[in-house]
C-alpha cells in the first residue's frame, strides 16, 4: 500500500510538468550542445544546457499560461495525459540523439584550432548537471512563488487584491535581488578580492630584487621590491636583456626599460601615476626611441608575448611603463571595479602624456599605447581625443578588445561596405586597421597616417564577440563569410546562443592563435606594422617568429 501511494505521488507530480515546456526545453537543451566559438569543458556544457533547458521550459509554461488566460480551447484530461507521455518520449529521443553528436560538434572546433580530437564528451555527466541546474532553478522558482504569495496575502488585508499582487511581486523581486546581489554576490567579491590580494603580496621564492640600480625594485629605486606586487616583480625581472637580444640579432643591443607600479605602492591612482613617471624619468625611459604605455589586465598582467616581441623588434631601445589597478581577474574586475580601472588608466596616461608632450618633438620617444583584453578597454578610455588632437601620440595597439569597448563598437558598426564584422575595414584604413591570424595590418587599401590605431582580434574570441543581443537576434559576425577559425556547424538559436557565448567568455579555452589566446608571432606582425622598427625585412621577421614559436613549443613540453 505504501509503495502504491509513493507511485501515485510521483505520477501526480510528474503530471504537473508542462508538456509544451518539456518539448521546448528539450529543444533548447539540444541546441545548447551544438558548437559555439571555442571548445567547452563538460561542466560548462552541463551548466549551459541546464540554463537552456530551464529557459525553454519557462517559455513553454508562460506560453501555456497565456493560452489559458485567453480562454482558448484546450484538450481534455485524457488527451493531455497522452500528450505528456508523448512529449516525454520525444524529449528523451531528441536529447539522446543530440548528446550522441556532441563529440562530433566539439571536434569541429578542435579541428579548426589544430587540437587533438576529444576522447569523450561525458554525455551522462552533462545530462546529470543539466538536471541538477534545472532542479535548483525550479526550487528557486518555487521559493519565489511562495514568497510572492505570502507577501501578497499579507498585503491583501489592507489593500485591494490586484494591488496586493502587484506589490507582492515587486517586494519578492526586491527581496531576492537584495539577497543575491547585495549579500551573496558582494560577499563573494570581497572574499575573492582579499584572496587575490594575499596572493599578490606573496614573495616568490624564485625571484630576488635586482642589483642593477636602474631597475625598479632595486635598492636605489623609487619603487620598492614589495611595492611591485607579484605580477610586477615578474614583469621587471623576467624580460629579455640586451645580451639575449644581441645574441639573436648578431649585433649589440641595450637592456629594455620596464617600469611597473603595484597597487599597494601608493594610496591613489594619481599618486601611483606620479610615482611611475618619476621612476621612468630616473631610469632614462624618455631617452629611448620608443615608449609604450601599457595598460594591464585585471590582476596587473602584461602578456610576455606582447612585451618580449616588441623589445626584440626595437633592439632593446624601448621603455615600457604600466601600473596595476586591481587584484581581481579581468572578468571580476570588470564587474566590481570597472570605473576604478578607467580612473587608474587615465591618471597614468595624463601623467605620462603631459610630460612627453612638454618635450621637444625631435628629442622625445615615439609614444604608443597598448592593452590586451580589459587592458584594451581601459586604454581606450584613458584619453580624450580632444585633449591630444594638437599633439597626438603615435598610435595604439589594442588586442582582443572586450565587446564593451566603445571605439571598437563604433568602428565595427561603421565599417566599409562588404567588409566582415570579424575583420572590418574602416574608411580604407587611414587611421584604424584590423588584423587576425591570416591577414595583417598592411592589407588595408588606403595609406596609413601618422596617428595609428591597430586592433588584433580573432573571429573565435568570445571576449570580443560576445553579444547580449544574441539573446534575440543573430550577430553580424555569424553571417557569411565567416572567420577562418569559426565552425561551419555554428548556428544561431534565440536565447541559447547567448548562453553559449557567455559560457565561452567565462570558461572557454583555446590554443595560442585562437580564441582569446594571442600568439607571439601575431604580436610581431602587429608591432612591426604599427611601429615600423628599422632594419627588419620579411626574412628577419620570419626568423623572429620561428624563434618565439620554438620557445613556446619548448615551454609546452616542460
Amino acid at each position: 500500500m505504501e509503495l502504491s501511494s509513493q507511485r501515485q505521488w510521483i505520477i501526480s507530480h510528474l503530471a504537473r510538468f508542462s508538456g509544451i515546456g518539456l518539448v521546448i526545453g528539450t529543444l533548447f537543451f539540444a541546441f545548447s550542445l551544438t558548437p559555439s566559438l571555442v571548445p567547452r569543458p563538460f561542466i560548462a556544457q552541463g551548466i549551459v544546457s541546464g540554463l537552456s533547458f530551464t529557459a525553454g521550459y519557462a517559455l513553454g509554461v508562460m506560453g501555456h499560461g497565456l493560452w489559458r488566460y485567453l480562454h482558448l480551447p484546450e484538450p481534455n484530461a485524457r488527451v493531455e495525459t497522452y500528450f505528456h507521455w508523448l512529449a516525454a518520449a520525444a524529449s528523451l529521443s531528441i536529447a539522446g540523439i543530440f548528446l550522441w553528436r556532441t563529440a562530433e560538434w566539439q571536434n569541429s572546433i578542435r579541428q579548426l584550432m589544430a587540437m587533438e580530437p576529444a576522447s569523450g564528451t561525458h554525455p551522462f555527466s552533462i545530462a546529470l548537471i543539466t538536471l541538477g541546474v534545472f532542479a535548483f532553478l525550479m526550487l528557486m522558482a518555487l521559493l519565489f512563488k511562495r514568497t510572492f504569495r505570502l507577501l501578497s496575502r499579507k498585503l491583501a488585508y489592507i489593500l485591494p487584491r490586484r494591488v496586493a499582487y502587484v506589490l507582492g511581486t515587486v517586494a519578492a523581486i526586491a527581496l531576492f535581488w537584495l539577497v543575491i546581489e547585495g549579500i551573496l554576490f558582494s560577499y563573494a567579491l570581497k572574499v575573492a578580492d582579499r584572496s587575490y590580494q594575499q596572493v599578490d603580496e606573496l614573495m616568490q621564492s624564485d625571484l630576488s630584487p635586482p642589483e642593477d640600480p636602474m631597475k625598479p625594485g632595486s635598492a636605489e629605486s623609487l619603487i620598492s621590491w614589495e611595492a611591485l606586487g607579484s605580477r610586477g616583480r615578474r614583469f621587471v625581472t623576467e624580460g629579455p636583456d640586451g645580451a639575449q637580444i644581441g645574441d639573436f640579432l648578431g649585433e649589440e643591443a641595450v637592456d629594455p626599460i620596464r617600469v611597473y607600479v603595484g597597487l599597494n605602492a601608493a594610496e591613489t591612482p594619481t599618486e601611483r601615476a606620479e610615482l611611475a613617471l618619476a621612476e621612468l624619468i630616473r631610469v632614462g625611459g624618455f631617452e629611448r626611441s620608443v615608449l609604450v604605455l601599457a595598460t594591464p589586465t585585471g590582476r596587473g598582467w602584461i602578456d610576455p608575448g606582447s612585451q618580449n616581441t616588441v623589445e626584440y623588434l626595437h633592439r632593446g631601445d624601448i621603455a615600457t611603463i604600466t601600473a596595476q589597478y586591481s587584484y581581481l581577474p579581468s572578468h571580476l574586475s570588470l564587474i566590481a571595479e570597472a570605473e576604478y580601472g578607467v580612473e587608474n588608466a587615465r591618471a597614468l596616461f595624463t601623467a605620462v602624456y603631459n610630460y612627453w608632450s612638454s618635450l621637444p618633438s625631435s628629442e622625445r620617444p615615439r609614444l604608443y599605447l597598448f592593452g590586451l583584453s580589459l587592458g584594451a578597454l581601459n586604454s581606450d578610455l584613458s584619453f580624450d581625443l580632444y585633449d591630444i588632437i594638437d599633439d597626438p601620440f603615435n598610435g595604439a595597439l589594442w588586442i582582443g578588445p572586450p565587446f564593451r569597448s566603445d571605439t571598437w563598437k563604433s568602428v565595427t558598426a561603421g565599417r566599409d561596405p562588404g567588409s566582415p564584422a570579424w575583420l572590418p575595414t574602416f574608411r580604407n584604413g587611414s587611421v584604424v586597421r584590423f588584423m587576425n591570424q591570416t591577414q595583417g595590418l598592411q592589407e588595408a587599401p588606403g595609406e596609413w597616417g601618422d596617428f595609428r590605431i591597430a586592433y588584433l582580434q580573432y573571429a573565435s574570441d568570445p571576449i570580443t564577440f560576445f553579444e547580449p543581443a544574441a539573446f534575440w537576434r543573430e550577430p553580424a559576425w555569424m553571417r557569411e563569410p565567416r572567420g577562418p577559425d569559426v565552425s561551419s556547424e555554428l548556428r544561431w538559436y534565440p536565447v541559447v546562443t547567448m548562453l553559449q557565448l557567455l559560457a565561452d567568455l567565462a570558461t572557454g579555452s583555446a590554443p595560442p592563435g585562437f580564441g582569446h589566446e594571442i600568439a607571439a608571432e601575431h604580436y610581431i606582425d602587429a608591432w612591426a606594422a604599427l611601429s615600423e622598427p628599422p632594419g627588419w625585412d620579411e626574412d628577419s621577421l620570419m626568423r623572429l617568429r620561428n624563434y618565439f614559436i620554438q620557445a613556446r613549443e619548448a615551454q609546452a613540453k616542460l
